[in-house]
Parts: structure tokens; C-alpha cells; sequence
């Protein structure tokens, strides 16, 4: 089968790779109709995720066709359609128990990382009764694939984890897919605000378009002193990080509001600062998390319901064969306006 394989930091290729097979009892085969590109995998593509071994198939999104189960799998069938979750649980370990199903332990945020991942045309999936989910009939499968990652991502990671409450003010650092999917999400709580920033006008764009009250470019104006004008000089509720780099971490420290939360989403390969010398006594709470996909139920039910629309999120369409192009539009999102990529496996 065709998959793009992770071969070390700044390389890889579209490779011939033998059908995955049954390992566990608990196993299910899918064959991949629809998977995408995430921020994590360019991550891992700049060395910034050692854990990732070269050698390894990427992704770890996608919907598809169930074509073989393990004997110990009753939730799915073969033929069945599936979303597939970014997080794998086993659903019985002490960290499911908890609902952090990120840190389960004999899975977690495994696929396209410490096992073979989506981005190919068939993909081994453990514990397929807690990590796959039917589709119902008649939701479109393309949106499906923003809710393998980047919405519950967004949703836990950003807005529960954030504690929006209806009248808050929020801000958003980053206006990339995980920052939109945030946007998009947030709106469930009605906030009063929702100021987005990021350095791309064209981003920025999308962003009012999909509910943001405000937009700030960080590179045509000081973002803090923005939000501190635009705040009356108190500043945000909540401060939302979606990058993962150093800069946009401090910039939430510099405009969150005292009692406020900063809610971290980026994944940071490099050290950040943490200023208590200015935030010991603002009773601020800082929240990071790994995605459990716990809302995934949830959200297909905002999604059958009409109430969410994760097409709004889609840019661009590749084949399977074509993987490297939809890496490069993906990896230049300033120059392509790409937010998420649909790569078509079958």
C-alpha cells in the first residue's frame, strides 16, 4: 500500500509499505477514504517530537471503511463507515477511568507517532471499540475529518480547559486551523468577545467571518497594549495559546486579566518563560492538556444538528499520491491561504 513515511528531522517520501494485519484481538483494519495534515506533523517533521522514530507512517485523522475486526471487537463491523480518533483508549486503564484518555496506558496519542498513522490507504486502529466511531447517514465525511483532532483539540484544549463563561472575554493567539477550530467552538458559550491575533491578514480574515469580534495583526501593532486598550486596561479572561512557540505563551501572560486562565494548546518543542515575577499575586490559572477526545460524541452531535460546520476549515484537496504537494501548500499556508487539506486515500 502507499504511505508517507516520516524519514528524520526535514524529510520524507510517499513509499510502497506492506497491509497492516490483526495484532491484537482488540484490532480493527481500516481502509482509508479521507485523511488530512495536521500542525503536529509538521512538528515532528522539524525534530521537535523525538519520540516519533524515523520509519513511521504520519497521521493520525481520517474517516474510512472497516474492512477487518479482531475477534474481541463488538462496537463496529466490517463495512462499517468511521471516524477515526486522534487519542486511543483501551477504556478500562486508570487514566480512562479518568477521561484522560490522552495518557491511557497502552495508548494515548499513538497513531502516526510511536504506531503506523493514517496518512496511507490502510491503518491498524487498537482498541477499536473506544477509538473509532460510526458515522451516522448523511453527514458529510470530509467535515468529519475535523473531528478526529482539531475540534476536540480546540474545544477541550482551548474553551473547557480556557473556563469560557457567557460575557468573558477571550483571546485567541494563533489563528491557524487549531485557533479556528478553537473560534468556532467557543461560540457554544457566548462570550462577549472573542479577539483573535495572529500575523497573517488573510487568516485573520477567515476569523471574522467565523464569529470573531475583533482581529489584531502582531505585526502591524504591539498586541498587548491593543488588548489593554481595547479591555479598558483589565484584559482577557481568557488567554488561548494555539502556535507552540515562546512568544505567543508570553503574550498570554502579558494580557490576561487577573483571575483570568491561560489555556495552553501548542505544542512547544522549545522552552517558554513563565513570568511569575509579574503573575505571583493575579491569581491566574494555567492549563495544558493533551486532547482526550472525550467530546468527540458531542460534537458529532453539534454537527448532525447543523450547529457546527467543519467545512468551513477545508482549503484544499489532494490525492494520496500527491501527499508531498499537500505538505508543501500546507507547510506555506502564508503564501497558499491553506487552514486544513483533505488528501483522498480511496
Amino acid at each position: 500500500m502507499k504511505a508517507l513515511v516520516y524519514q528524520g528531522p526535514g524529510k520524507k517520501s510517499l513509499e510502497e509499505r506492506p497491509m497492516p494485519e490483526i495484532k491484537d484481538s482488540t484490532d480493527a483494519i481500516i481502509r482509508i477514504l479521507k485523511t488530512t495534515i495536521c500542525g503536529t506533523d509538521l512538528h515532528i517533521l522539524k525534530g521537535d517530537v523525538p519520540t516519533c522514530e524515523p520509519g513511521r507512517i504520519l497521521g493520525h485523522e481520517g474517516v474510512g471503511v472497516v474492512e477487518k475486526v479482531g475477534s474481541g471487537v463488538r462496537s463496529v463491523s466490517t463495512g462499517d463507515h468511521v471516524l477515526i480518533s486522534c487519542i486511543t483508549s483501551c477504556g478500562k486503564c486508570d487514566y480512562c477511568r479518568k477521561g484522560m484518555y490522552s495518557h491511557c496506558s497502552t495508548g494515548g496519542w499513538i497513531l502516526g507517532h510511536r504506531i503506523d498513522g493514517t496518512q496511507a490507504e490502510h491503518v491498524r486502529i487498537p482498541h477499536a471499540d473506544t477509538s473509532l466511531y460510526k458515522i451516522p447517514q448523511g453527514l458529510d465525511e470530509e467535515a468529519l475529518v475535523m473531528l478526529s483532532d482539531i475540534l476536540p483539540t480546540g474545544f477541550e484544549c482551548g474553551v473547557l480547559n480556557g473556563k469560557i463563561k457567557p460575557g468573558d472575554v477571550v483571546a485567541i493567539v494563533g489563528s491557524g486551523p487549531i485557533g479556528l477550530a478553537t473560534l468556532l467552538t467557543a461560540q457554544f458559550y457566548s462570550p462577549a468577545q472573542i479577539i483573535m491575533i495572529d500575523v497573517d491578514d488573510n487568516r485573520l480574515a477567515v476569523a471574522k467571518r467565523l464569529g470573531a469580534t475583533a482581529t489584531i495583526n502582531s505585526r502591524s501593532v504591539k498586541p498587548a497594549d491593543k488588548i489593554m486598550m481595547m479591555t479598558d486596561g483589565h484584559g482577557v479572561d481568557t488567554a488561548i495559546e494555539a502556535v507552540g512557540v515562546s512568544a505567543t505563551f508570553e503574550l498570554c501572560e502579558d494580557i490576561v486579566a487577573p483571575g483570568g486562565t491561560i489555556a495552553n494548546i501548542g505544542v512547544h518543542g522549545a522552552k517558554a518563560d513563565l513570568h511569575l515575577e509579574k503573575l505571583w499575586d493575579r491569581n491566574i490559572t494555567i492549563t495544558t492538556r493533551l486532547v482526550d477526545t472525550v467530546t468527540t460524541p458531542l460534537l458529532l452531535k453539534t454537527v448532525r444538528a447543523k450547529k457546527l460546520d467543519p467545512l468551513q476549515l477545508i482549503t484544499h484537496h489532494f490525492t494520496l499520491d500527491a501527499i508531498i504537494d499537500a505538505y508543501d501548500t500546507f507547510g506555506r499556508a502564508a503564501e497558499t491561504q491553506a487552514l486544513k487539506v483533505i488528501i483522498s486515500a480511496g
